[in-house]
């Protein structure tokens, strides 16, 4: 198991865009070495997400994972999902809800508006080209992830600051009630 350093907010390498993996690359030992290493990365810090960017490299690949997180139970579950040079499509009519997120590389949480209904392509890390319709909460760790590709972090969609909170304080003051939004949405189950 080799997990990296996560790139904390404000080093340069968190906002460049990163580079699409070329096809022959994608077999090579180096690449999938970085996917092994960032899916025992995200395992490690009890993430739902992690993209390559966030470990200073800079390749268009992202790991998802949701299995009983407890940072995220909320989260329906997502198997392992390797996802090559993703591409997220906005779906017509998407509806829109008001996510609070987080990120390994940002020690705040905050409101971000995300779209629930979205469709993506990516190779995986065989290179097997996917295409599926991802909806719900679930849509909006790709599109977290896939806007770390591009150079933006959560913070930058944030509409409004003064839902930022450290992980502490949003447990303290703000989970509960976040909690009770997803439910009212339909977008996390009502408790047992």
């Amino acid at each position: 198991m080799t997990v990296r350093e996560i790139l904390q907010i404000g080093h340069p390498a968190l906002r460049r865009p990163a580079r699409e993996v070329a096809p022959g690359e994608l077999a090579s030992g180096a690449v999938q070495e970085l996917i092994d290493d960032l899916i025992d990365t995200m395992r490690h810090a009890r993430g739902a997400g992690l993209a390559a960017t966030q470990v200073g490299e800079d390749l268009r690949i992202a790991v998802m994972e949701v299995e009983a997180n407890e940072r995220y139970p909320y989260k329906p579950p997502l198997p392992l999902t390797v996802a090559v040079n993703p591409v997220v499509e906005i779906n017509p009519q998407s509806p829109t809800f008001m996510v609070n997120e987080g990120c390994l590389s940002v020690p705040l949480r905050g409101d971000v508006r995300r779209h629930m209904d979205i469709t993506v392509t990516y190779l995986d890390r065989h290179g097997e080209p996917l295409t599926g319709r991802v909806t719900g909460l679930t849509a909006g760790t790709w599109q977290h992830e896939v806007d770390h590709l591009d150079g933006i972090l959560f913070t930058d969609r944030v509409e409004d600051p003064t839902t930022l909170a450290t992980w502490d304080e949003f447990s303290r003051h703000h989970r509960q009630e976040f909690i009770d939004r997803l439910r009212a949405g339909g977008l996390a189950p009502a408790p047992e």
